[in-house]
C-alpha cells in the first residue's frame, strides 16, 4: 500500500492536532506516564511478527491523547513496511485490555478538542480495520468503550476465561449490549460470537496472548500477498450481494497470478516441500 501525499499530509495533521489536545489537557490532568504504549518487532522464528502492547496501568489501558498519537504512528510505520506479516494487539496491564477513552484526560477538554479526539479515535480504528494483514487482538482482561470497538477493528479475538458490534453477533444482541453496559465473561463472548477463542487462564495472566502468537506462527509462512488479498476480498464481499462479492475475489485473485510467490507456491507442491514466499 501506498499512501499518497494528500494522505499523508492529512495523517501528519492529524497528528499534529492531538499534539495539541494532549498539551492542552495536561494543564488540567497529570499523570506519571512512561511508555504506555510499545511496539515490538518479533525476532528469529518469529520474525514478522509484530506487537502493538498497551502500557498505561494507572488507567487501565485508557486511551490517552499520548497513546492514540503513539499508536497512530506505529500503524503508519507498519502500514507499508512488507517484512510485517502479522499484527498482535496485547496489554502489558494486568487484568485489563483497554477500559475505553480516558475520561479524566476528556473532563478537562474543550468542546472542540473533545470532537477532534473522538474523530481521530474512528478515524484510527477504521485505519486498523483496513490494514492489509492479519491483526489478532490478545484480550487478557476487560475491553471496554472504545477498547471494544479497537478489539472488534481486529480480523481474529482471542479472549481469557456499534456497527462491528451488529455485524458480529446480531443487531438485537447488539442492542442488549450497548444499551444496557453488561459485561460479559469470555465464555459468553465466544457463546455469541464476539471471539474466536476463549482460554483458560495461566498463572502469568497472558494466556489470550499466548494464544493469540500460536496463531501468527501459523499465520506467518503464509503468502503475504494471498493474505492481503483474501482480507480484502471478506472485508469488501461482506459489504455487498454473493454476485458482487464473487467478482470481487475474482479481481482479487487476478492480483495474486502475476507474482513470483503463486509460482513458489506451485513449484513447491510439486517439489513436495514447503514454499517459501517472499511477498514478491
Amino acid at each position: 500500500m501506498v499512501l499518497s501525499n494528500d494522505s499523508k499530509e492529512s495523517e501528519l495533521h492529524t497528528l499534529e492536532k492531538l499534539q495539541t489536545v494532549s498539551t492542552s489537557a495536561r494543564q488540567g490532568y497529570t499523570a506519571a506516564i512512561e511508555k504506555p504504549f510499545v511496539l515490538e518487532r518479533l525476532q528469529g522464528d518469529d520474525t514478522g511478527i509484530v506487537l502493538f502492547r498497551l502500557n498505561r496501568p494507572e488507567a487501565k489501558n485508557a486511551i490517552s491523547c499520548t497513546l492514540l498519537s503513539e499508536f497512530q504512528s506505529a500503524l503508519n510505520e507498519i502500514k507499508t513496511d512488507l517484512q510485517t506479516r502479522v499484527l498482535i494487539i496485547k496489554s502489558d496491564v494486568k487484568d485489563a485490555f483497554c477500559s475505553g477513552a480516558d475520561l479524566k484526560e476528556r473532563s478537562v477538554m474543550a468542546q472542540n478538542e473533545v470532537s477532534e479526539f473522538v474523530d481521530t479515535i474512528r478515524s484510527l480504528i477504521t485505519d486498523l480495520a483496513h490494514l492489509p494483514i492479519p491483526v489478532i487482538a490478545a484480550l487478557d482482561g476487560y475491553a471496554i468503550g472504545g477498547g471494544l470497538e479497537l478489539a472488534l477493528a481486529c480480523d481474529l479475538r482471542v479472549a481469557c476465561g456499534t456497527q462491528r458490534l451488529s455485524r458480529l453477533v446480531g443487531l438485537a444482541r447488539a442492542k442488549e449490549l450497548i444499551f444496557t453496559g453488561r459485561l460479559i465473561n469470555g465464555r459468553e463472548a465466544e457463546r455469541i460470537g464476539l471471539v474466536n477463542n476463549v482460554i483458560e487462564a495461566n498463572a502469568a495472566g497472558d494466556a489470550a496472548y499466548s494464544y493469540a502468537l500460536k496463531l501468527a506462527q501459523e499465520i506467518l509462512p503464509q503468502g503475504p500477498i494471498a493474505l492481503k488479498m483474501a482480507k480484502l476480498a471478506i472485508y469488501k464481499g461482506f459489504e455487498v450481494d454473493l454476485e458482487s462479492g464473487l467478482n470481487i475475489e475474482q479481481q482479487c485473485y487476478a492480483q495474486v497470478i502475476p507474482t513470483a510467490d503463486r509460482i513458489e507456491g506451485l513449484t513447491a507442491f510439486k517439489e513436495k516441500r514447503r514454499p517459501v514466499f517472499r511477498g514478491e
